[in-house]
């Protein structure tokens, strides 16, 4: 076995098992070993129903009293069943889990695990782990990762084939020499993957997650400071100067740009005619204006008779970026064209014409836009977001289409600069820390429990006036891979009993396909849903002016700094917009982490504060932010590990070089 091997040379591992990885990223050996766990659980002795703590991880080791009971529900089958001890009965509950009916028998005796609630007058566990008393004995107080899963794959099977290459762990080789090692404080390569998957003390995984994130921020800013010194080498070939022209545009625009928003017009400028190619952030806290500023670079590029390109997350906000942009373009005929997977195929080659036959001046669209049947006509100008930031393949595509674009990446991720300036090592950096002026400011509230009733009432009454609602439910990491869709859908049910009827609820989570999403998005930016129920998927790309309340359930689960995202999502209006917090846990450290958000609207400031009371030695817990460039870093959490990159990289970089991974069978790191 080796790390390039598909994984189908692991035992256990079939060409169906192998399909439903692939979803997952993970089509060879080496995708597998770095297939991270979200994180760890141990199982504890079991308690009686009597003595059950709710909204709690618990054990109950019970007795089957009835038969299991199958219902279908909107395309989700509901196994029911009812267990019981000598203190009391709880009731268990699976999704998508018909073959209970034939598994469980009345009388037989097992221990199940999971999250309890109490529920009219009953204890409930909803997608219990289960296991029988022999089974439990041998996991009993042992450290148990679990993975992200997808349909046909669950945690276990993640589990099992992982273990099926423990040899080869074993024989992994180190970049950096040992008595550096040392000098860091860094655990071997070889027994920082085993303990990230199989830790057998908390101070192994400390040091596992510790060598990792390492090694990511290391590999990361290693290509940085390459990049950079490979870009700052390039000539500009497409000058585009501060005309009266683009004066005039922002001149006409319907309002003010902010002293900041003008400060980074004029950096892009700047770049964009000097005699080399721009490679710059926009950082702008959400709703602070950074559109326009690309708008802005854009007119420019186009006016000179150049092309210029915008690559969007996601179709919906692909769609308003266009709607907006022909708006502002029209004009001063300038034509934009919008290009993203959805399209027809006769739609899209209407594109691929218009933009071959520089017709099309502005092209906004998702990564369709980087596809080999796109070909560009002077191509001057590529704006995008962050989660979409280039990898080095990906510049070349573009260098190939049409010389040697200027890049600007917009970025919403407020980082405190210290930071920034190490995670964009290769990008110089604009920072807008101003709002535009009528924005009025969101009022934010951190309630618990209690206050859902009232909260819901508000919701209500914000209907009524017209106006939409977001509520986010957290992804429930511990459990299966289904878990966070059964909490979404459970809930929305439950929310549509309790508002008025004419009130539409629609419900979005991650295992939906991109269609579905994006149908939904649509219907609620066109208001034909009132209240959209949701997990994180809806931290960027949506932009709803309408949309005037963000309710987010156990808002402890979450990040600072995401929450913050979130809140982004309303606000964007002329109409006085509510953010709820509700705090499922009933402690005060808890309600106090959250008061940062009641007190303050300031995103830096807010991550800086979540910085100080994770601290960066926080590993543990629910993975709750991050960038999605990192498997496992954070560059919250770990921002230790950041620094130290940093600094083995500055003292030794000359002769210390990471080994590239190949990611989805394309050697390449993503920038």
């Amino acid at each position: 076995m080796e790390l390039k091997d598909k994984v189908t040379c692991i035992k256990g591992i079939g060409e169906k098992t192998a399909g439903n990885l692939a979803k997952l990223g993970i089509s060879t050996v080496s995708d597998l070993i770095h297939y991270y766990p979200r994180t760890y659980i141990t199982y504890m002795d079991p308690v009686d129903i009597q003595d059950i703590q709710a909204d709690e991880r618990q054990a109950v080791s019970v007795t089957i009293n009835s038969r299991v009971e199958v219902k279908k529900l909107r395309g989700f089958s509901i196994a029911t069943a009812y267990a019981k001890d000598y203190t009391g009965t709880i009731k268990l509950t699976w999704f998508n889990c018909p073959f209970l009916r034939n598994y469980f028998h009345i009388g037989d005796r097992y221990i199940f695990v999971g999250e309890v609630k109490y529920k009219n007058g009953m204890y409930t566990m909803s997608q219990p782990e289960y296991y029988t008393v022999p089974q439990y004995q041998e996991i009993l107080k042992e450290w148990q990762p679990v993975y992200g899963c997808t349909a046909g794959i669950t945690s276990k099977t993640i589990q099992k084939a992982v273990k099926g290459t423990l040899p080869l762990i074993q024989t992994l080789s180190d970049y950096i020499p040992e008595d550096i090692r040392d000098e860091y404080d860094l655990m071997r390569a070889n027994e920082a993957v085993t303990h990230i998957h199989f830790p057998d003390t908390e101070d192994h995984l400390r040091a596992a997650i510790k060598r990792v994130a390492f090694d990511e921020f290391y590999e990361f800013i290693e290509n940085m400071h390459s990049l950079k010194e490979h870009d700052t080498v390039k000539y500009n070939q497409a000058k585009i100067p501060f005309t009266e022209q683009v004066t005039g545009f922002i001149e006409s625009l319907p309002y003010r740009l902010t002293g900041a928003q003008m400060d980074a017009v004029r950096d892009i400028m700047a770049d964009m005619n000097s005699e080399h190619v721009m490679n710059r952030l926009v950082q702008g806290d959400v709703g602070s204006g950074k559109t326009i500023v690309a708008a802005i670079a854009l007119f420019a590029c186009a006016t000179q008779g150049y092309q210029g390109v915008i690559m969007a997350p996601t179709e919906v906000l692909a769609n308003q970026h266009f709607k907006e942009l022909t708006g502002l373009f029209e004009p001063y005929g300038i034509h934009v064209t919008l290009l993203t997977g959805s399209m027809t195929t006769k739609e899209k080659r209407e594109a691929y014409q218009e933009i071959a036959e520089h017709r099309a001046d502005v092209i906004v669209g998702t990564h369709a836009l980087i596809q080999d049947k796109v070909e560009y006509d002077n191509l001057a100008l590529v704006v995008t977001d962050e989660q979409h930031r280039f990898g080095v393949r990906q510049r070349e595509k573009l260098s190939l289409k049409g010389g040697t674009p200027h890049v600007l990446v917009m970025s919403a991720t407020a980082i405190p600069r210290t930071l920034a300036i190490i995670m964009y090592g290769d990008l110089d950096i604009s920072v807008i820390n101003e709002l535009p002026a009528g924005r009025i400011p969101i009022k934010n509230c951190v309630v618990d429990e209690s206050y859902r009733p009232k909260a819901q009432a508000f919701i209500r009454a914000e209907v009524k006036k017209g106006h939409q609602v977001y509520v986010v439910c957290p992804m429930v990491e511990e459990s299966e891979a289904l878990d966070d869709v059964a909490n979404v859908v459970e809930y929305s049910e439950d929310l549509s009993q309790k508002l008025d009827s004419s009130i539409h609820v629609a419900y979005l989570h991650g295992k939906m396909t991109g269609d579905e999403k994006n149908r939904i998005l649509t219907d609620f930016y066109e208001k034909k849903v009132d209240v959209l129920v949701s997990t994180t998927v809806i931290e960027v790309g949506i932009n709803n002016p309408n949309a005037t309340v963000m309710m987010v359930e156990n808002a402890e689960r979450f990040g600072l700094a995401q929450l913050h995202q979130l809140r982004g999502r309303v606000g964007r209006g002329k109409k006085q917009s509510y953010c709820i917090f509700i705090n499922g846990k009933e402690s005060e450290e808890s309600m106090e982490r959250l008061r940062v958000l009641e007190n303050s609207n300031d995103g830096f400031f807010i991550a800086s504060e979540d910085l100080k009371l994770r601290g960066p030695g926080d590993f543990f817990g629910i993975r709750q932010s991050g960038d999605a460039l990192f498997e496992l870093a954070d560059i919250y959490n770990h921002a230790d590990m950041l620094q130290l990159a940093q600094d083995m990289l500055k003292k030794y970089g000359k002769t210390i070089q990471p080994v590239r991974r190949n990611r989805g069978g394309i050697s390449e790191t993503v920038l």
